[in-house]
């Protein structure tokens, strides 16, 4: 991993540690400035997008590597959160990123909507093929709009 990153984790293809991945992208992005709300849905993200490389990425095989890394792209002040970057990479099998899509949204059953998630809460998100094999997704969280005082009124 060539980039420079604050945070790089290394976890197993297990479910179980989905958790830490969540825990360790939710305390830095909080730490950034991002509200409760926010905060939750970058964990899901993030959640949903390791659970798509163990599910379809590596077939359920519990024993593959999976690196989650996040680097900020700004320094919070008191008005607005940081942008930031997270980066999934796997050894899982290669894919044509055009291919990796979610289902369409009038087809209602459990499941199979990971990809839109990701796509309706992060600001930018790319998958591309690695060159040493395996599959990198990058998501991109631009700086928030400055967040408004509760107390003024707009007029």
């Amino acid at each position: 991993m060539s980039e420079d990153f604050d945070i790089e984790l290394r976890l197993l293809s297990q479910p179980r540690y989905l958790c830490v991945a969540r825990a360790a992208v939710g305390a830095a992005v909080e730490k950034l400035g991002y509200s409760d709300g926010l905060c939750g849905q970058i964990m899901l993200a993030v959640d949903e997008a390791v659970a798509n490389v163990i599910r379809h990425g590596y077939d359920g095989r519990a024993d593959q590597p999976i690196w989650v890394r996040f680097r900020p792209t700004g320094l919070p002040d008191e008005a607005s959160p940081a942008g930031f970057v997270i980066v999934i990479d796997d050894l899982a099998k290669q894919v044509d990123p055009a291919v990796i899509k979610s289902r369409d949204l009038e087809d209602v059953r459990p499941g199979g909507i990971g990809v839109h998630i990701i796509q309706k809460i992060m600001d930018h998100v790319s998958y591309e093929p690695r060159p040493e094999g395996g599959m990198r997704l990058t998501m991109i969280k631009n700086p928030t709009a400055p967040r408004r005082d509760s107390t003024s009124s707009e007029r």
